[in-house]
């Protein structure tokens, strides 16, 4: 990397030299769920204070509804879904931009019939989540 920066290209929502992994590694409240660290941690990155992640929710996937002190800076690049916050259910589409307060309960859902894709900015010295619910299963 340059002293001036990189770019990482993307062909259909997968960087290059960017491994996709695993949403979460527990016993966690989802399914169907991957992520990318995008910025924020690879080589030459350490200025950043934040993380830039993609995570990509299959058709009828969902995130866990959680919790964090940090904020999220959430930008839709595919997909149509669902967004959980706090006791508001709204739906997203490719180019909204959903802010999540600290404190707030949130969970995006691929719900309306195909994959969803989006990008979230958080800091990169964070608080883990709190879980929040039971598990679910895909019937429900």
């Amino acid at each position: 990397m340059g002293k001036a920066g990189k770019v990482i290209r993307s062909r259909d929502f997968r960087w290059d030299g960017v491994p996709v992994r695993e949403y979460k590694r527990d016993d966690a409240l989802f399914t169907d769920v991957v992520r990318q660290v995008v910025l924020g941690g690879g080589a030459g990155e350490a200025a950043l204070n934040f993380e830039t992640r993609y995570f990509e929710v299959a058709t009828g996937g969902y995130s866990t509804l959680e919790m964090h002190a940090h904020p999220h800076a959430v930008v839709v690049l595919r997909g149509q879904g669902t967004v959980q916050l706090g006791e508001d259910s709204l739906e997203i589409a490719p180019h909204d931009c959903v802010y999540v307060a600290p404190g707030a309960a949130h969970q995006f859902r691929a719900d309306r019939g195909e994959v969803l894709g989006f990008l979230c900015v958080v800091d990169r010295v964070r608080d883990r989540p709190t879980p929040l619910g039971a598990k679910k299963t895909r019937a429900e």
